[in-house]
């Protein structure tokens, strides 16, 4: 039977199942709304290119687009500080509602929006300003999506429970390139262009409500309760955040290790449509079916890595994971190369790779903060790894691939970032701040 969740003392915490499955719900489908909004922005940017930055030439056009991707991405770690410190002092419940309803707002209100040709310049100044709303939205969205995940998770399971946080953004990524796909099979090529493009953001709306009513009967969690009881109890360490072990080397080690993930799956499933159709001539619908295989093997992987981190410790999966990312990513574009079985393969092994990566990653960021910082902590290392080699990555490649006219050039993008994150594991694993597996959670 589970037990009621209560305030607790320091030294006892108390998991109501019921609640923390609850918990698990709430998270990991915020996460799947906030990415499919990002995608289905990704996967419709050879459509909405012209309409809101028309340009003799067409490449232009798209590289105008994806910097306005890359700018949601951008503001992320605004967003996080904001958000993240509300979260921290105010509970995580709240402010996650509040998020849900920003970033619902603003991808529905992309879906209304008038053209450039309807309105001029005022189109792309709009768009500009939703896709800032969705980037600072975004940006707390990840602190306090897993720190409601990961304080609600059973003793010993915090690998398993934060794999469904990242499970939730590649399955947001699915959703937003399924609904891309359907949408291409369906409609003419003049309607996609005319009022089809308009829906994938417009089901925004719906998807919000429902994630909002489930949040609304979220409780906070034991961890938080703890914190709020020491605090009424004139606690000094649960006043204000913890400041003594951010050292800048600390932030950048928790950072080089994340940046592998970002580039991963910024590259092989939001950019990749572009890049199949720009690069080998795929068809839209080859590009974005290949696209969603990706997605769904890392989805579906992720919980399966998450509780082999739980039992062998985060830092041997991931460290697997990113030599494998080293070592595979030149062979992986040059299999796209080959055709479409060739690209089914590739980007199979590339979603395999994500959930290798990706399984224990929320769980190896929760351990790195206390309760009082944890969703600042989780939501700006995040935020700062996703700006600079996440939102950046399908416009990178693009520009590689336009530069170069060779392909197989993109694929030195993703050996450079995992490069970066063996680095950062190699130096997590010398760092004195090493703590892997706290029991419990540190506050």
């Amino acid at each position: 039977m589970a037990q009621e969740s209560a305030v607790l003392s320091p030294t006892v915490r108390v998991i109501d199942l019921k609640a923390s499955r609850r918990a698990l719900i709430a998270g990991s489908l915020g996460n799947v709304i906030e990415w499919y909004e990002y995608a289905i922005y990704g996967f419709m940017a050879p459509i909405i290119a012209p309409l809101f930055f028309p340009s003799a030439d067409p490449t232009a056009s798209i590289l105008l687009t994806f910097m306005v991707f890359a700018l949601a991405f951008f503001l992320r770690p605004i967003g996080a500080v904001i958000f993240g410190r509300l979260t921290d002092s105010r509970g995580r419940r709240p402010v996650l509602v509040a998020i849900i309803l920003i970033m619902s707002i603003a991808t529905t209100a992309i879906g209304l929006l008038p053209t450039v040709s309807e309105i001029g310049m005022w189109a792309t100044v709009i768009l500009v300003l939703c896709r800032i709303a969705q980037g600072l939205s975004g940006g707390g969205e990840m602190g306090g999506a897993v720190s409601l995940m990961i304080e609600n998770a059973p003793e010993g399971k915090r690998g398993l429970y934060g794999s469904w946080s990242f499970f939730g953004t590649s399955i947001g990524y699915v959703l937003g390139g399924g609904v891309a796909t359907f949408l291409a099979v369906t409609l003419s090529a003049e309607d996609l262009a005319d009022w089809g493009w308009r829906i994938g953001f417009l089901l925004a709306a719906p998807m919000g409500i429902s994630a909002l009513i489930i949040r609304l009967k979220v409780d906070e969690t034991p961890h938080f309760k703890e914190v709020l009881a020491r605090r009424a109890a004139g606690e000094t360490t649960a006043l204000a955040p913890s400041r003594i072990r951010y050292t800048p080397s600390y932030l950048m080690i928790t950072v080089a290790v994340l940046v592998v993930y970002n580039a991963l799956g910024n590259t092989f499933q939001v950019g990749m449509p572009t890049f199949l159709s720009s690069g080998y001539g795929m068809s839209f619908v080859e590009a974005y079916g290949l696209s969603l295989v990706t997605g769904l093997v890392g989805a579906c992987s992720m919980p399966i890595f998450g509780a082999l981190s739980d039992r062998v410790g985060r830092a041997p999966v991931l460290l697997f994971g990113t030599v494998a990312t080293l070592v595979l990513s030149y062979p992986l574009y040059l299999l796209i190369g080959l055709g479409f079985v060739g690209g089914l393969f590739s980007l199979f092994v590339a979603g395999l790779l994500i959930g290798i990566i990706g399984g224990p990653m929320p769980a190896f960021l929760s351990e790195r903060f206390p309760t009082r910082d944890r969703a600042t902590g989780v939501a700006v290392v995040y935020a700062v790894a996703v700006a600079i080699f996440g939102g950046s990555a399908p416009y990178i490649i693009t520009y590689i691939l336009l530069v170069t006219q060779n392909p197989l050039a993109a694929s030195f993008y993703t050996i450079f970032v995992a490069a970066i994150s063996l680095v950062g594991l190699i130096a997590l694993k010398r760092s004195q701040h090493q703590h892997e597996h706290l029991k419990p959670l540190e506050d």
